[in-house]
């Protein structure tokens, strides 16, 4: 485990935001169901990705990382699809990615034969509900341990109506859009609560119609889904992350003018919301020729809906803290149940440094101060609570030490090289 004392500084420049990792996952899976030799640029190898690529070659596809590797330099992927999935490797290690793990469940249920899911930290018991109670309709094959991970699945799945929630996790619909359009017959989907994240959605129906598959989207309460689909080999290349994007732009609004490099300003991915949410904040921010560039300015609070960007919440909990006012999180239970608990991660850790945020339920309530004092936290072993640690130490009265600070590999393993660039002060250090 690392560790990593801040000195609080300005930070200001220009950053180059790390590619999407909700579009890799998604566009190594299509490459990987394509007949033919499909190549994914602008990939960050962070854990998770590296985690999918390892899946999908466990099922039998052949992904080959082209030129040299270099920590934050995005690599192309050569991709030689198998539509026939087969079992290379019955055991597939998802590591700590919820979005591995969820996305080739389905995929398992298109082979002959056991293939067993294990994962590590908070993965091994995230809920797997929703998947289960199709294997029980389906008459697929499947155990695990009193719930949790591994869990072996052994059956062929068959086109059909399958119901789901929209209030518990997208990756479950993602999931079986992956696979529908390949059985034979036409399936549906049919959403039984209000959709949430539903820009995951929108990026998964955008790079599966990219490969080749139409999925029909009426209106986020079903989806029809045409049977014997074939997905189309291409070249891909991967925009850049909203969602890391996010700690920059906050970075930005409460420290000092940084533009965000790599962007694509018509994207579908749901945490563009950073921009309109820190907006109504009061925060100063411009689109140019370049990217997003985030200005200094006081800011107030809001009451902000995280149904629809869950993943900003930590962050937004950073700008809510250093806000005039208060700020109010709702819709945000499902936050309990990601790499850490965060609404207890995020209110526990800022409160050390000095904040005044009070968990709800579903949600925190913020009241704003002008400065954080510093000290030391944890990163709950959760890369989006470490990134967001960071970005608040920028208006800390003293040092702030965060524990597991190596938690970023998950997602942006460069971030502290990043933070450095843009003129952070930091002491890296490793806890044995």
């Amino acid at each position: 485990m690392q560790k990593v004392q801040i000195t609080p500084t300005v930070l200001k420049g220009k950053v180059m935001i790390p590619p999407s990792k909700s579009v890799s996952h998604r566009a190594i899976i299509s490459a990987g169901l394509a007949e033919g030799i499909s190549r994914v640029s602008n990939v960050i190898l962070s854990e998770d990705i590296i985690s999918t690529m390892k899946g999908m070659e466990s099922l039998g596809v052949a992904v080959q990382v082209l030129g040299s590797v270099e920590e934050g330099k995005p690599v192309t992927l050569e991709i030689k699809g198998n539509p026939n999935l087969r079992i290379v490797n019955n055991t597939i290690n998802c590591r700590e990615s919820g979005s591995t793990l969820r996305f080739l469940i389905p995929l398992a249920a298109l082979v002959d034969g056991e293939v067993t899911f294990t994962g590590q930290g908070k993965l091994v018991e995230r809920p797997l509900d929703a998947y289960y109670e199709i294997f029980q309709e389906q008459g697929i094959n499947y155990k695990n341990t009193e719930g949790l991970l591994p869990l072996t699945v052994h059956g062929r799945m068959k086109s059909g109506i399958f119901k789901l929630k929209g209030n518990v996790s997208s990756q479950f619909i993602t999931g079986l859009m992956f696979v529908l359009p390949l059985l034979e017959g036409d399936s549906k989907i049919i959403i039984t609560t209000e959709m949430e994240s539903k820009g995951y959605i929108d990026l998964t129906i955008d790079v599966l119609e990219k490969f080749g598959v139409t999925i029909q989207n009426n209106n986020y309460r079903e989806f029809l889904v045409k049977g014997n689909q074939r997905y189309i080999n291409r070249d891909y290349r991967i925009e850049g992350d909203y969602s890391q994007a996010a700690f920059w732009i906050v970075a930005g609004t409460i420290g000092e003018n940084i533009t965000s490099l790599g962007l694509n300003d018509s994207s579908l991915q749901g945490d563009k919301a950073i921009l309109e949410i820190t907006k109504a904040m009061g925060g100063d921010w411009e689109v140019t020729a370049e990217g997003v560039e985030a200005r200094r300015v006081e800011t107030k609070g809001t009451t902000i809906d995280a149904s629809q960007c869950p993943d900003l919440v930590p962050v937004l909990a950073v700008l809510g803290a250093l806000s005039k006012g208060t700020t109010k999180i709702i819709n945000a239970e499902r936050l309990r149940i990601k790499e850490s608990d965060r609404l207890k991660a995020i209110s526990t850790e800022l409160n050390k440094l000095g904040a005044k945020v009070s968990e709800l339920t579903d949600g925190l309530v913020i009241e704003g101060v002008d400065e954080l004092t510093g000290g030391t936290v944890d990163s709950w072993n959760d890369h989006r609570i470490a990134m967001a640690m960071a970005v608040a130490s920028l208006r800390c009265a003293g040092t702030v030490t965060i524990t597991g600070s190596d938690a970023v590999n998950k997602s942006y393993p460069h971030f502290w090289k990043d933070f450095m660039k843009l003129g952070g002060k930091v002491d890296e250090r490793s806890m044995g």
